[in-house]
């Protein structure tokens, strides 16, 4: 054994010993995991078949798993542009307070663990789509699309858009319109919520040499992009009501909340460029926040109303 080896092994003894359990869930992205949570339990909750409550809870907990073993994969692979990036430095992997190879065997096991948990709990279909999910978002987005092209988040967002979709798959063993649809309003959110985040963060990508929009077309043509996605957003928000499977609560809600959507993109769009306060983005970042929580919880309240409406109370 060499004594570069020797040092390697002995760093990441040193940063196993200073691990707290807190590090390695941190490791899972609790908010990510919170939000595909939300989303997958409402693509379950849309199914027009019903699982067992505790078949239903295991699924949705494979499902989280599955997320954060995707997320810890992704800090194992981003720890050398994690730590140049201020909003990512304080990571446990670029902090030193987890090794690289230990986030890597916690993600793969997990991912293990999620994909045979879910196969076992609902159906195989569903098993393998959780699968590919990961291999998607640890692999083709993580080492090859985000140092590669503008376009990272665009194509690399279908990973946090699959959720709902497995969420049905596990109550069906297969998707549908409904489920697409699930999948294209976090699709088509993604792009406009990453890109003004990237807008206010332009600095920190361009330390990391990660090609975001903004850095390689420049912001004025990133602005543009933002506002053409949310034009598409904002009907497919609210496409649930007008094809029928979500109820007049709903709609309003989603009309709403895509025409304050389509405010805030506007807003980015006026902005005038290396204009340094950013708030326009800001705004936009956080309210497209609120925005996907807001439609998918209405649709879960709106599956409840109909539930309780159909059993005559």
């Amino acid at each position: 054994m060499t004594l570069v080896e020797t040092q390697s092994r002995v760093a990441a003894r040193e940063a196993i010993s200073l691990s707290e359990p807190k590090d390695f869930i941190a490791l899972l992205k609790p908010r990510v995991m919170s939000l595909v949570v939300l989303t997958a339990v409402t693509g379950l909750v849309v199914a027009p078949v019903h699982m067992h409550p505790t078949l239903a809870i295991i699924s949705i907990l494979a499902i989280a798993i599955g997320a954060g073993a995707a997320g810890a994969l992704n800090m194992w692979y981003d720890a050398d542009i994690d730590a140049v990036m201020t909003r990512t430095a304080k990571r446990p992997v670029p902090a030193g307070r987890v090794s690289g190879e230990a986030a890597l065997a916690f993600g793969l096991a997990l991912s293990l663990l999620s994909v045979c948990l879910l196969g076992l709990a609902s159906n195989w279909f569903a098993a393998g789509f959780l699968a590919f999910t990961i291999f998607f978002y640890a692999v083709i987005y993580t080492m090859g699309l985000k140092r590669s092209t503008p376009q990272n988040i665009v194509i690399g967002g279908a990973a946090g858009a699959f959720p709902p979709m497995i969420g049905y798959a596990a109550a069906t063993g297969g998707l549908s319109v409904e489920s697409t649809i699930l999948f294209l309003i976090i699709f088509l959110w993604t792009p406009p919520h990453f890109w003004a985040l990237a807008l206010f963060k332009l600095r920190d990508y361009g330390s990391a040499n990660v090609p975001m929009l903004p850095n390689v077309a420049g912001e004025r043509s990133t602005r543009i992009q933002i506002f053409l996605y949310s034009l598409v957003l904002a009907p497919i928000g609210a496409a649930p009501f007008f094809l029928g499977y979500a109820g007049p609560a709903y709609g309003v809600v989603s009309i709403l909340l895509g025409l304050n959507f389509l405010r805030h993109a506007f807003a980015v769009l006026k902005m005038a460029d290396g204009d340094e306060a950013m708030i326009p983005a800001k705004k936009l970042f956080g309210f497209s926040i609120l925005y996907l929580f807001g439609l998918f919880t209405m649709l879960l309240v709106d599956a409840a109303i109909t539930t309780v409406l159909a059993s005559g109370w």
